[in-house]
Order: structure tokens, then C-alpha cells, then sequence
């Protein structure tokens, strides 16, 4: 639904950038014997020759149509040139497009805030260049105007049918101008350079819109095509939206459009300006309402969101007529292909832009035999992705089963092998979205196998029967067992670390635990605050002090065995001294690495949930859920993985100083020595003993 945003009272320059026929002018590019002949990119298939995805200026003129088919051009336009679109793993790689767009937003981005918005188009917010030229060097202080600029189209301006380009001179140079005008003139300057090294640089022609938002912008680049400019000032607003169409406004093409065609009775934005806020909000909801009151006046607060990059990726194909999907395996074949092309851009976008993305989402249309109604209904299913082609195609397969089982109204029905209960999928669809950029200054992986929301698949599937896998720790070293425990999203800074002892004796007294975990036939694990724990064997060496020498009363044998008790306290109270000064060693290591922003990579396995948190444990690589805040609402369940899961070509391809890391983890740990005579520390946590 369309969102009402209130306007800026301070005046904007918004222009539109849209590239002319863009996929035919890559291909030109490629192929220079192109240029100034018919052409078009087909995105083939064996359907009637393929789609039309793009066509030149010269096949138009012919009467080619982008809704054409390959063979119904060439009747059309004989001479026409069609050009197909590159196949990877059996459907389109546009890959060289995303590229080739990528060089315009470069260029672009130099300006003022960038959105992209699709492979050839780009909003860009110059407001700040405008006001920094206007402030400086206003266009009425220019010796010369670039003849580019001169050619804008001005919207309301020589209705008369003089001299274009004298009029847009004296439009663009007037000193009495209105202060938003005098911005707008600035940005047709600065838009009309953009577009020339756009040219030079590229070898792509643009056409533009320049006006005070996003909404009108994006009309006057539709305006005049190609490789011109309009530009649209507020006196001329009324104008233009009194006889636009009401479906040519973005959000209003589909079902929204036409009720208010058919509900209000208008066919064009200025219809509106007959009802009051009131009125419409009445029909179709506050929000809604104030949106199209505000739309007819040509009012839009939608801001440049400034996104040079994608914020999802996605990869699908259609299945048309007799090739629709019928079996479980040919799904699944699909399914592969698509995920492997996913997994080969979200890796790319990892490496080149350190971005990873958080949710993985399968979209699916089909239609049951005999059941027209039955189209395109198919549920859409999300789960947390997973890194790792093989990962993504089993979440995705396991979507899919899902979305059948609900599609075909029953839990019951077989989705395996190749039984068909009367359904075929018309096309599928995977695409990686909730894309967040790594933090800066980190350097681990453990950062990717955190979840957002572990039950966000419509299919209210447990995060377990989705993701089959267990999350590998740092190795251990000694006789030390160590349990770290995940802060919540929310929490800021680098958490205290907790460990967790393996005790042999299990009478510690039950106020001093955190969190515990009873095992069969094995020892209780204790898990304290680090800060606890030296202070708990300072108290222990204070306590075990040397004693005093017997009186002389005392008969040799019991002199002896207090000489033996005496060497032997001196013993362990030093491994326990030395036992405190490692810890705290630790403890200063993890204060200097908290202020230099790079400690271990455990800090970042963090959850969403503020109200608990997890603790890690290395003995059976389990994630279990911990009790240690007091804190047990709103628990949700850990995301697993197991070491052998992990893929040695993925470790890899990791920065070196990962790779270190994550094979440092999957090193076989060594059974550590069991100290004898009760000589180990648990004996110093036990109860003491009155004898």
C-alpha cells in the first residue's frame, strides 16, 4: 500500500535518470555494427522465438513492440537484428547488464545521494550540489551555458512557439526568479553534465527528470525520450496532473487504480482535487486517503533512500504452456539451477561489497488441473539462508514441499519422486532480501551463521526442520572447558565473557549457579562470570593459607602429617595463582580488544531476543538456550550446524585470517589430563568439610 509521507518544507532537486533502450545499447557497445540499426534483446526461449526484453528506437520506428515475440518481429521488421540474452544454467544471465549499469551509478554518485532503483534507472538527490552552485556560482554569472542543457524541455515554457533554446537561456539566467526555480535551474545544469560524462565515459545515452520529488521526477524523464531532459517547475504541476492518467502514477497501475477509476468515477490525477481529505480518507483509510489527496496537488515526501546497491537478489524462470512443471524431479532440477545462481551473486556481493543476506524466499506459480481460480495462488515461504550452494537448494526444496502440501489443501499429500496429484508450476523464483553490510573493523565468518527469525517461513515449520546443521566453536586447549554465552542484538558492546568448569564433585552450593545442565552418568557444568570466578579463588587462596605450626605437644606422626598437608596446600595454591593470573590476563586481553573494535569472533553470534540469550556448548556443538539473565520469555530456538557440514572449497575462498580461524576450529581437540588426588580446582569450589 502507498505510504503518506509529509513533504520537506525546505525545497528539493530530485532528478530521475533513466537509461534509452539500455540492453540494446550494451549490446551495441559489444557490437558497434548495431548501432543505428533495428535491434532487439531477446530472452530466448523455444516459444515463438523468445521475448522481447528491449528494442531499439530504430525497430520501433518499424513497429516492433516490446510485447512482441522473437518471430512475430521479424515479421514486422525483417531486417531487424535479434539479439539473445546470455544463458547460464539454462536461463538468462544478465549479469552483464548489472555491470554495465553499475559504470552509469559510478558516475552518477559523484553528484549527490544515489538510489538505484533497477538495472537502468537511478534516482539522485542534488539538493546539496544545487544550493553549494547556486551559492557560488548562480547560473546568471555564467559566461556560457553548455548547449546540452539548452535543449531541456521546461515544462509550461514558449507555449508560444518561439525560439526553444532562447527561451530555456532566459528561463535558466533570470535574476527575479523564484528561489526554488533558481535550484531547478542549477539542476538542469548540473544534470545536463551528468548525462555528458555519462556519454563520454560510457558510451550510453540517458534521458532525465529534474524536479522537487521523487514522483514528478520520475514523469518528466518519460517525457521526452531519448537523450533529452525535462524539467518540471512547481507553476506547471497542476497542468501536467490535470490530464495524466490516473494508472500512470507509480502504485496506482494495478486493482488500487482501478477502483478508484470505477469508485470516484475520474480518469485523470486532477479528478481528484474535486475531494477533500476527508472524503477519501473515508473510502480508502487514512493513510491511503491522505497519499491521494496529496498525489492530485503533486505533494510526495518520499525521500532518496541513497542505495547504490541492490537491496535483495533474486533468480527465476517461467515455465510457458507444455512446459510447465509437473513432477517433484524436475522441480528439483529447477530448484538447483536457480539456487546456484543465487548462491553465485550473494557470494559476489560478500566479497565485493561485504554484505550478507539474511533471508532466503521461494515464490511459486502454479494452477491445478481443471481449477482456473487455482492460478498464481501458490504461498510464498521464507526461511533463514544459509551460505553454501547445497544448503540453499535443500531449504529451498523443503519451501517448496511446503508450499505444495498448503497449496493442495493437505498435509497428507505425497511430495516425493515424481507422483503428480494434477498440479504444474508455471515459474519459480528464489531471492536472498534483509541484506545488512558487515560491521566494519571485523574480520571472522562467525558473523554469518546468526538467524534474524528463525520462524519466518508461512508454513510455521520449526527452524530445525529447515536447517540441519551445527555451529563449530574454538578448540579448547587444556584441561579448561569453556562456555560462551550470546549477547542479544540490542545489548551494545562487547559482552562479558562467561565460563563454564566441569566439575567432579557436585555439592557446590546451589546459590552460586548461573546456568547448569544435568547429564547422565556425567559431571554438572557450573557456569559463573569471569570476574566471579577470580574473586571465588582469591577467597579460596586466602582461605588456605599456610597453618600454624603444632604445639610441641603434638606427638611426630601428627607433625608429619601436618608438614604433608602444609606441602601439599603450598601446591595448589599455586595452581591457583597461576590459574588467577591467566584469567585475568584473559579478562585485560578482552578489555584492550573491546576498545579496539576487534575481539573474538564470538561476539557476534548474537540473536534479536532481548529478553534471553544462548549459550554455546563445544561437547556436542549444541546451541542451547540459557536462563543465566532470569530472563525465560520470548525464547526461540537456535540455529545449528555441525563441523563436517562445513565445505572446505568455501573455507577457501575466505580472506586468509578467516581461513585460520575456521580451521582452527575443525583442529581434533586433545582429551585433556585428569588430575589426581583431588589436586584439580573444582576441589577447591567444594564445600568445605568439618572435620
Amino acid at each position: 500500500m502507498p505510504v503518506a509521507r509529509p513533504e520537506s518544507s525546505d525545497a528539493r532537486i530530485i532528478a530521475h535518470v533513466d537509461m534509452d533502450c539500455f540492453y540494446v545499447q550494451v549490446e551495441q557497445r559489444k557490437q558497434p555494427s548495431l548501432r543505428g540499426q533495428p535491434t532487439a534483446v531477446v530472452q530466448y526461449n523455444s516459444w515463438k522465438g523468445g521475448a522481447l526484453i528491449a528494442v531499439s528506437y530504430e525497430a520501433r520506428k518499424c513497429g516492433v513492440k516490446r510485447s512482441m515475440r522473437g518471430d512475430e518481429a521479424k515479421k514486422v521488421c525483417p531486417q531487424i537484428h535479434l539479439v539473445q540474452v546470455p544463458v547460464t544454467r539454462g536461463k538468462a544471465d544478465l549479469n552483464i547488464y548489472r555491470s554495465a549499469g553499475s559504470e552509469v551509478v559510478s558516475i552518477l554518485s559523484k553528484k549527490g545521494r544515489c538510489e538505484r532503483a533497477s538495472i537502468d534507472e537511478v534516482y539522485l538527490d542534488l539538493t546539496d550540489a544545487v544550493e553549494n552552485m547556486l551559492c557560488n556560482t548562480p547560473p546568471e554569472s555564467l559566461e556560457s551555458i553548455d548547449e546540452e542543457a539548452l535543449k531541456s524541455h521546461v515544462l509550461g515554457l514558449n507555449k508560444d512557439g518561439s525560439d526553444i533554446e532562447s527561451g530555456v537561456r532566459q528561463w535558466l539566467i533570470r535574476r527575479d526568479a523564484d528561489h526554488r526555480d533558481k535550484l531547478l535551474a542549477c539542476g538542469t545544469l548540473i544534470v545536463a553534465e551528468l548525462r555528458i560524462q555519462v556519454l563520454k565515459e560510457t558510451g550510453f545515452t540517458c534521458s532525465a527528470g529534474i524536479a522537487h520529488n521523487k514522483m514528478l521526477a520520475k514523469l518528466a524523464s518519460a517525457m521526452n525520450k531519448p537523450a533529452q531532459q525535462t524539467v518540471i517547475p512547481l507553476s506547471s504541476v497542476k497542468e501536467l496532473l490535470g490530464s495524466l492518467p490516473i494508472k500512470k502514477i507509480k502504485q496506482l497501475g494495478g486493482k488500487l487504480g482501478s477502483s478508484i477509476e470505477s469508485d470516484l468515477g475520474v480518469n485523470t490525477v486532477g479528478d481528484l482535487l474535486q475531494f477533500s481529505e476527508d472524503k477519501l480518507q473515508e473510502r480508502y483509510g487514512g493513510n491511503t486517503g491522505t497519499w491521494l489527496w496529496n498525489i492530485a496537488r503533486g505533494i510526495s515526501g518520499e525521500e532518496v533512500e541513497g542505495r547504490l546497491l541492490p537491496k535483495s537478489h533474486g533468480s527465476g524462470k517461467t515455465f510457458r504452456g507444455p512446459q510447465a512443471l509437473k513432477t517433484i524431479a524436475s522441480v528439483e532440477h529447477w530448484l538447483n539451477q536457480l539456487c546456484e545462481d543465487l548462491s553465485d551473486r550473494i557470494c559476489s556481493d560478500l566479497d565485493q561489497n561485504k554484505r550478507i543476506a539474511q533471508t532466503l524466499t521461494l515464490h511459486v506459480s502454479a494452477y491445478k488441473s481443471g481449477d482456473l481460480d487455482s492460478y498464481k495462488k501458490f504461498p510464498s515461504k521464507s526461511c533463514p539462508l544459509r551460505y553454501g550452494a547445497s544448503k540453499i537448494q535443500d531449504d529451498a526444496l523443503i519451501l517448496f514441499q511446503a508450499g505444495l502440501r498448503e497449496y493442495l489443501g493437505s498435509f497428507r499429500v505425497n511430495t516425493e519422486g515424481s507422483q503428480n496429484k494434477g498440479w504444474a508450476v508455471t515459474s519459480l523464483a528464489v531471492s536472498a532480501s534483509k541484506i545488512v553490510a558487515i560491521p566494519s573493523g571485523t574480520c571472522s565468518i562467525a558473523k554469518f551463521f546468526h538467524t534474524q527469525d528463525p520462524s519466518c517461513s508461512s508454513a510455521k515449520q520449526s527452524h530445525e526442520q529447515i536447517m540441519q546443521g551445527s555451529v563449530p566453536l574454538l578448540p579448547l586447549t587444556g584441561s579448561e572447558s569453556h562456555s560462551v554465552v550470546v549477547p542479544t542484538e540490542s545489548q551494545i558492546g562487547l559482552p562479558e565473557t562467561e565460563y563454564s568448569i566441569t566439575m567432579s564433585s557436585l555439592n557446590q552450593p546451589e546459590e552460586n549457579l548461573k546456568t547448569w545442565e544435568d547429564q547422565e552418568n556425567g559431571p554438572m557444568k557450573y557456569s559463573c562470570n569471569q570476574d566471579s570466578l577470580i574473586q571465588e579463588a582469591h577467597n579460596v587462596l586466602a582461605e588456605n593459607k599456610s597453618p600454624s605450626l603444632p604445639s610441641g605437644s603434638r606427638s611426630c606422626l601428627e607433625l608429619n602429617q601436618t608438614e604433608l598437608k602444609m606441602e601439599h596446600s603450598r601446591t595448589e595454591e599455586a595452581k591457583i595463582g597461576n590459574l588467577v593470573s591467566n584469567l585475568e590476563r584473559q579478562q585485560q586481553k578482552r578489555k584492550t580488544s573491546k576498545d579496539m573494535g576487534t575481539s573474538s569472533i564470538l561476539r557476534f553470534f548474537k540473536g534479536r531476543n532481548n529478553s534471553s540469550s544462548q549459550t554455546l556448548e563445544h561437547g556436542d556443538t549444541r546451541i542451547l538456550p540459557s536462563s543465566a539473565t532470569g530472563q525465560d520469555s520470548q525464547r526461540r530456538e537456535a540455529w545449528k550446524y555441525r563441523n563436517d557440514e562445513i565445505d572446505p572449497s568455501v573455507i577457501d575462498e575466505l580472506p586468509p585470517e578467516i581461513q585460520e580461524e575456521i580451521r582452527a576450529w575443525l583442529r581434533p581437540l586433545k582429551r585433556p589430563s585428569v588430575p589426581k588426588h583431588g589436586s584439580s580446582i573444582d576441589h577447591y569450589f567444594s564445600p568445605t568439610k568439618n572435620t
